[in-house]
C-alpha cells in the first residue's frame, strides 16, 4: 500500500465547523415510565390530574369538624359520636355533622363536612363515642386536593434528566409514558494485531485492549448506548467488515488505532469508499494529531489514535459533545477557575488539552498540571480531574496564572489531600485508613512543601537531604514554613537500581560518568534528584570541576521519571542502565540494588489540619502495630525509634 501522509492538518475550530455541516437530527422516542430512568425529557411534561386527587387524611385518627374540638384537653375532653369508618381506598358516603366524627386511616378520603383529623394518640374510644383530648385547627392533618400538584402544572422540563424523583412525580399524576431523546447507539471498534481481550493471558509483545472498555464507558457516561463490535486485526478486510457492521447497527462509529500516516494504516482508504468520506485527517491538537473524521452513509465515523490518552482526549473534545447533543444532555461541561501551580510550556501551532489535578487551597482552587503525560499513558486521564485548553498561539503559562479547567465529571472532594514525594509506604498507610477518600499528587518533596505553604495539602511527604546531613528541617526553614509540624515517618533504603546481573558492572555514582552508561533521573524537586545532585557535587569538588560540567557528561541526566517505579521500568526495559531509587521497587521488579544510604521519609502537616479527623487517623496509623507489620513485608522500608515523633515548626 502506498504510504499516505496527513491531508491538510486542520485547527480545532475548523474541525468543529466540519462537524457542524453534517450534524444529525436528534431522535425522539416514547418510552414507558419504567424505562425512562436516566433518559432526557424531550418535551415539557404537565400534570394531567391533581395530586392528591381528593382531600385526604395524613394521619390515622378521627375526621372531625375542627370547631367541635375547641377547648378540649386531658381534664375536659370533648366527646363525639363515631358514625363510621373509612379505610384508604374507600369512597366515603357519610357526612360529618356537629358532634360527630368518623374513624379514618392515613391516606383515606375525607368525608363531607369534616375539615380536620385528630391523631389517634389524642383520643380514646368509649363505646360508640370518642373522647378528644387535644383540639385541632381547620386543615390540620389533612392534605387538600391539588395541594401538592395541580392539573396543568409543569412537572418536568425539556432537557431534565429523568431520575427516580421525576418518575415518582409522573406516576403520581397518572402519566405512564414519556417522550425522551433517544440514546444514540455508538459502535466501538479497536484495531491492532497487538491487542488481546482483557482477562486473557498476556503474551510478550501484546497489550490488553484498553480503549474499547474506556470508550464504551465514556459513551455511556455521556448519554449514549455503546455497542462493542470487536477487535479488528491490521488487515483491510477485517477492518472494513467491522466498520460496515457498525454503520448498519449504530448511529456513530468509533475506531481506535490505525490512524497515523504509515504503510500499515488503512482506515483512511476504507472510509473514503463512502461519500463524502474523510472530512478530517490530522488535527493541530496535542495529544491526538493523527485523528480521522469521516461521514459514511450519513453517519459519523471517528478514527481515534490508538494511544489511550490521545484517544480519550479526542473523544472528550469532539465525540462527547456530539453524543451529548444527540442524547439531550447539556453539551457544555462544567468549568472551574484555577491558578496554575507551576510554569507550563506548550507546543506552538497546536491546541493542547493539558490534564490537571485540582486542589482547593487558602486562596481558591489550584491546578496541578500532569506535564509528564504521554499519549500511551492511561493514568494521565484516569487520575486527573479535568483539562486546561491552551490556545495554539500560547507557548507558556506562568506559575500562578488563572486558567479555566474543564471538568471530566463532577468534582468530588477528597477527605484527605496528600501531595509530595511518591512512596509505597504512603499507599500502605492510606490503605489502612479505608474507607477514607484521598487524593495523592506526586510532585516531589519540594512540591509537597510548597503545597503545604499554599494551604493545598493536608499532608506532604518529604525526604530532602541537606548538605549538613540533616533531613527535611533545613528545607522547611529555607522555604519559610511556619505554623506546621513535621511528623517523623520511616526509613527508606536509597540506592542505585541496575539490571539483573549488573551487566555494566556499576558500583557507585562515579560510574554514571562513564560513556557506556545511560541513566534515568528523577523529576526536579524530588528528594531522590536532590540526593543524586549532592553525590555529583561531591564528585565535582573532588575532581576540581563544575557541577554543570559533570552533569553534561552524564547520558540521560535530563530524562526525568516521576516515580521510583518509572525508574525501575526504564532499567528493566533497557532504556537506562541505572537510576537512583528505593530498594522496594528494585525488589518488586526483580532488579539489583546497590545501597547508598537510609533516608528519612517524613510528613509535613499544617497545624490547622491537626484536628481534622482524617489527619488524626493518619498519625495514629503511622504509629500503629498494623503499619509496622505491613511495612516489614516491604523490602527496603522500616519504622524506627523516631517514627511518629512530632516536631513543631513555628
Amino acid at each position: 500500500m502506498k504510504r499516505r501522509i496527513f491531508r491538510d492538518v486542520l485547527s480545532v475550530d475548523e474541525v468543529f465547523e466540519k462537524i457542524k455541516e453534517f450534524l444529525p437530527e436528534r431522535k425522539i422516542e416514547e418510552v414507558s415510565l419504567l424505562n425512562a430512568t436516566g433518559m432526557i425529557a424531550a418535551e415539557d411534561i404537565y400534570s394531567i390530574s391533581d395530586v392528591p386527587p381528593f382531600d385526604r387524611a395524613t394521619m390515622d385518627g378521627f375526621a372531625v369538624r375542627a370547631d367541635d374540638t375547641f377547648g378540649a384537653d386531658e381534664d375536659n375532653p370533648v366527646r363525639l359520636k363515631v358514625i363510621g369508618k373509612i379505610a384508604a381506598g374507600d369512597y366515603p358516603t357519610m357526612e360529618v355533622k356537629r358532634g360527630e366524627a368518623v374513624e379514618i386511616a392515613t391516606g383515606a378520603s375525607m368525608p363531607k363536612g369534616a375539615n380536620a383529623v385528630v391523631m389517634v394518640e389524642f383520643t380514646r374510644m368509649i363505646g360508640d363515642f370518642v373522647e378528644i383530648f387535644k383540639p385541632v385547627s381547620p386543615g390540620e392533618n389533612v392534605m387538600s386536593a391539588g395541594s401538592d400538584i395541580m392539573t396543568g402544572e409543569l412537572i418536568v422540563r425539556r432537557g431534565d434528566v429523568i431520575t427516580h424523583r421525576e418518575i415518582g412525580v409522573m406516576a403520581a399524576c397518572g402519566i405512564d409514558r414519556v417522550k425522551v431523546f433517544k440514546r444514540p447507539k455508538i459502535a466501538v471498534i479497536s484495531t491492532g494485531n497487538e491487542l488481546i481481550e482483557v482477562g486473557a493471558p498476556l503474551e510478550y509483545g501484546k497489550i490488553y485492549d484498553v480503549n474499547s472498555y474506556v470508550l464504551c464507558s465514556a459513551v455511556r457516561e455521556n448519554g449514549g448506548e455503546p455497542i462493542f463490535i470487536g477487535i479488528a486485526r491490521d488487515n483491510r478486510d477485517d477492518i472494513k467488515r467491522l466498520i460496515e457492521k457498525g454503520l448498519r447497527i449504530a448511529d456513530i462509529v468509533i475506531t481506535s488505532g490505525g490512524t497515523s500516516a504509515g504503510v500499515g494504516d488503512i482506515i483512511y482508504n476504507i472510509l473514503n469508499e463512502w461519500e463524502p468520506g474523510v472530512l478530517v485527517h490530522g488535527i493541530a491538537i496535542k495529544p491526538g494529531k493523527p485523528t480521522i473524521i469521516a461521514v459514511c452513509d450519513g453517519k459519523f465515523v471517528f478514527g481515534l489514535p490508538g494511544y489511550p490518552t490521545s484517544a480519550l482526549t479526542i473523544f472528550e473534545v469532539f465525540v462527547a459533545p456530539l453524543i451529548r447533543m444527540l442524547s439531550g444532555v447539556d453539551v457544555e461541561r462544567k468549568k472551574i477557575r484555577c491558578k496554575l501551580v507551576m510554569k507550563t510550556f506548550s507546543s506552538e501551532g497546536r491546541r493542547e488539552f493539558l490534564p490537571v489535578n485540582i486542589v482547593k487551597g487558602l486562596s481558591g482552587f489550584t491546578a496541578y498540571p500532569v506535564t509528564e503525560y504521554y499519549s500511551g499513558a492511561i493514568t494521565a486521564l484516569a487520575f486527573t480531574d479535568g483539562f486546561v485548553e491552551i490556545p495554539e498561539n500560547v507557548v507558556m503559562l506562568e506559575e500562578g496564572e488563572e486558567v479555566d479547567v474543564t471538568l471530566y465529571s463532577e468534582l468530588k472532594p477528597a477527605d484527605l489531600i496528600f501531595i509530595g514525594s511518591n512512596c509505597i509506604g504512603v499507599e500502605i498507610l492510606l490503605r489502612l485508613m479505608r474507607p477514607v477518600r484521598f487524593k495523592i499528587i506526586n510532585v516531589g518533596s519540594t512540591g509537597g512543601i510548597l503545597a503545604v505553604k499554599r494551604g493545598e495539602a493536608d499532608i506532604a511527604g518529604t525526604h530532602l537531604l541537606d548538605e549538613s546531613g540533616e533531613y527535611n528541617l533545613p528545607f522547611l526553614k529555607r522555604y519559610g514554613i511556619k505554623n506546621a509540624v513535621l511528623v517523623k515517618g520511616y526509613l527508606r533504603e536509597q540506592g542505585i537500581i541496575v539490571a539483573k546481573g549488573n551487566p555494566k558492572g556499576i558500583r557507585g555514582i562515579e560510574d554514571f560518568l562513564r560513556e557506556d552508561v545511560t541513566i534515568i533521573n528523577r523529576n526536579r524537586g524530588s528528594g531522590t534528584r536532590i540526593l543524586l545532585d549532592m553525590f555529583l557535587k561531591e564528585i565535582a569538588e573532588n575532581e576540581g570541576k563544575k557541577l554543570s560540567d559533570i552533569v553534561k557528561s552524564i547520558k540521560g541526566y535530563e530524562i526525568e521519571a516521576k516515580t521510583h517505579s518509572s525508574v525501575a521500568v526504564a532499567v528493566l526495559s533497557g532504556k537506562a542502565d541505572a537510576g537512583l531509587g528505593i530498594k522496594t521497587v528494585a525488589t518488586q521488579y526483580g532488579l539489583e540494588f546497590i545501597p547508598l544510604r537510609a533516608e528519612e521519609y517524613d510528613f509535613l502537616i499544617p497545624k490547622d489540619r491537626l484536628e481534622k479527623r482524617e489527619v488524626k487517623m493518619f498519625i495514629e496509623k503511622l504509629k500503629s502495630e498494623d503499619f509496622k507489620r505491613e511495612l516489614e513485608k516491604i523490602d527496603g522500608l522500616r519504622v524506627y525509634e523516631r517514627t511518629g515523633e512530632i516536631i513543631t515548626i513555628e
